[in-house]
Formats: structure tokens, sequence, C-alpha cells
């Protein structure tokens, strides 16, 4: 989608009109290339195979689509010898690996500086075999950053489709530097208590559709990210142009969907429609802090439903480690220009906890038409915060009730790709 705009054409291809249309959709135009190693190393025969990490890069001059697919009732499993997933660099917006100091283990699936490429399968399933890197991880004997199941870095048009993914030894699908990523009919399953398998987590991506998923993991659902506090301010690339629709999950130790805590590139102008989050600890979740910078703007959520959930709204500016001694603690986020309309929950603990910083309050918090069944006695938590609400059971805070202005400007029912307010 080149201009980075919903409703432009890619090689002769309508993509979609309207944030709330049909998500972005790529074709077939040509005969796929199937990528070498993968038809040898984790080739798609029925019944479980191991699956060596295999990765392309730099199939710019390939015509058509780099295509992997899984047959039906294929399971491939990734290797339990930590010493077959290969070290990798640090990508620059995070300095250092996510969670040790020098590089970290490359994705089972990794692709970087690619185009047109479909990872595909008709119900087949990718295992990281993770337990063993969550035993590492709670042992302290990790010596660099877990692998993903796929990471796909500064590439253009990507689906991922029609897959399980089980047991991810870290986050799971992860594209970062990226444009037009389409994503849908994943079913990402993990055991709850293993730690920060993150379902889907854009980074640093443009023009991202995210549609149709159900997870059951250890971390968020979808965590929106854009870089680690000043190598992710130096990068400068914003996660922005994201729709989020019918996704359906669980986890019981995280939420459903979050924006952050790497979000110093600055986040921006996300639409998430039709989500339900059920058992879990969180339902939409902000975290930053002092050092991170960037920005959270621009976004707007509605047709949201959650059950057994403990706190609905968890906002917080005081979240987090940092990659060094290097970083600004004057670096500041700004938070503004949230919306959240035609909300619905049952089985709520809290209905929000919202904590900006003093220096940097969150601004322009929008809430409307939403009903939450509460059963603490304190159902909101405020502070460092400033906002509007119409129609919201129970009542919010005294620094969210300002009546919601006439100016949709101010509190959209969403951004259109040009910027306006609707």
């Amino acid at each position: 989608m080149s201009g980075g705009k919903w409703g432009t054409k890619q090689n002769g291809r309508e993509a979609q009109r309207s944030p709330l249309d049909s998500c972005y959709s790529l074709h077939c135009i040509a005969v796929p290339f199937i990528v070498s190693g993968f038809e040898e190393a984790a080739s798609c025969r029925r019944g479980a195979s191991r699956l060596q990490n295999f990765s392309v890069f730099d199939q710019r001059s390939t015509t058509g689509l780099t295509h992997s697919r899984c047959d039906p009732q294929t399971r491939q499993m990734g290797r339990l010898d930590s010493t077959h997933w290969p070290v990798i660099d640090a990508l620059p917006s995070y300095g250092r690996g996510r969670e040790l100091p020098g590089g970290r283990h490359s994705g089972l699936i990794t692709a970087f500086n690619v185009t047109d490429v479909v990872i595909t399968g008709e119900n087949g399933t990718i295992d990281g075999q993770g337990a063993v890197w969550w035993d590492s991880y709670h042992n302290h004997t990790l010596k660099y950053t877990r692998p993903h199941l796929i990471e796909v870095m500064s590439s253009t048009d990507i689906v991922i489709s029609n897959l399980t993914f089980l047991n991810s030894p870290f986050w799971n699908i992860h594209p970062v530097y990226c444009s037009n990523v389409h994503i849908h009919n994943v079913t990402i399953l993990a055991p709850s208590h293993s730690p920060n398998t993150d379902g889907i987590d854009p980074d640093s991506s443009n023009d991202v559709c995210i549609e149709d998923c159900y997870m059951s993991i250890g971390d968020d659902l979808i965590s929106i990210k854009s870089g680690w506090d000043q190598y992710g301010i130096s990068f400068g690339r914003p996660s922005s142009n994201i729709i989020i629709r019918r996704v359906t999950g669980e986890t019981p130790t995280s939420a459903g969907l979050a924006f952050g805590s790497e979000m110093s590139g600055g986040i921006t102008d996300v639409h998430v429609e039709n989500l339900h989050v059920y058992n879990s600890r969180l339902g939409i979740r902000l975290k930053t802090a002092p050092g991170r910078g960037g920005f959270v703007k621009n976004v707007v959520i509605s047709n949201m439903t959650m059950k057994n959930v403990q706190i609905a709204f968890d906002f917080t500016g005081s979240y987090g480690d940092h990659p060094d001694d290097g970083y600004d603690p004057s670096a500041l986020p700004d938070v503004y220009k949230l919306s959240f309309n035609d909300i619905v929950g049952d089985g709520i603990m809290i209905a929000g906890s919202i904590e900006g910083i003093q220096e940097a309050p969150f601004r322009a918090i929008c809430l409307s038409n939403i009903y939450l069944n509460v059963t603490s006695e304190s159902p909101w938590n405020c502070s460092n915060v400033n906002g509007f609400s119409e129609s919201v059971y129970p009542q919010p805070c005294a620094e969210l009730q300002s009546p919601i202005p006439n100016d949709s400007s101010v509190c959209p029912s969403y951004f259109t790709s040009s910027g306006e307010y609707l």
C-alpha cells in the first residue's frame, strides 16, 4: 500500500477504502516461489517433524510470491537444543536483546528484507516447544534473549494465515519495520504460566491488519510496540495505521490489547473493533514511563466485550525497565486522544486504573457508552489524566467527567487514513 493509506493500489490490487471496511488482502499474482529449505528442513508432511530454523533474506529480486505452506494436520516442531537457534544482532530500535544485553536468538521462522511473503496452512501447527526456554528464563540461565516463532523484519506485503502456533519460547508473531501486513485466521496457544508468550506484536510497522484470530496464552494477546527508550527515539519509526478486528482470547496474567511498553518511536492511528477478552487480568493496557519518549495517539476502540476481567482499563506511566543507563529520564511520552466506545463487561473487578505522569498527563481520554458490571467498591482510580465521558457506568473518576465535546476531532469515532476525524 504505497503512501501508507487505505484505499490505494499496490501492484494493481485494490486496497481497503475505509478503516472499518474489510482489511487489506494480498492476492497471489504469480507462480509461488517456494523457499528452499522449507521444503527440505521443514517439509510439510503429515505427522510431526522437527523444524530447523530457516531464514529468508533479500529476496527482492524474486518475482511473485515467497510462499511457505503447511498442509492439513501438519505439525512442525522447533528443536529443543538452543544451539540450533542462531544468535543474531539486536534490533536497532532496541539497542540490545529485550531480555539480556547483546544479541538474541533468531526466530524459528525469520525473514528479512523480503516482499510478497505468504506463510500459511490449512490448520497446520507450528510448535515452538517452548518449555525448555521458559525453564531457562525462570532459572536465570538464559545467555541471550529467547526466540520468536515468526519474526519478519524490514519487509513489505506479508500474509500469515490459517495456522496454529503452539508454545512459543517468547513472542509468537513479531513483524518489525514492516509495511502491509495481514495476519488472519490464526490460533495461538500457550500455557497461562508461560512467560512473555505475547500473541501478535506489530513493532514499528505500518498498515497492519489483524483479524479473525483466537489466542489463549501467557502474556498480552496483541501488543503494539515501536522501540525502546533512546534507541526507539533515535530510530524514529512509529507503528501506524493498524486495524484489529474480531479477535477473541484469554490471558490470565496480562491484557487483551496492550500499547507498549516499548513505544518510543510512537503509536498512532489504531482502530480496534469486536475484541472479546475473557478470563484475563486486564482488558486494555497502556504501559509507558519517563525515558520512553514517543507518543500514543489517535486510538479508537469500539464494540468490545469483556468477561471475568480483573481491570478493564489499566494505563500506567510508571512501567518497565530501561535498556541501559543511557536513557534520558526527561524524555516523556505523550499520550492523548484515545477513544473507547460501546464497551460492555461482566464479572469485572475494577473498571479503570489510569495513572499518567505528573509532568506529562494523559490527555483527551474519551469514554462513551460503556457498561461494566463491577464488584469493587472503588471502581476507578485516576491521577494525572484528563478526559471526557458520556453514558459510562460506573461513573468514572472526576478527571474524566467532562462532557464529550461536539468537535469530533477531540473524541472521534474513528480516524480516516487522511487524518480526518469522524
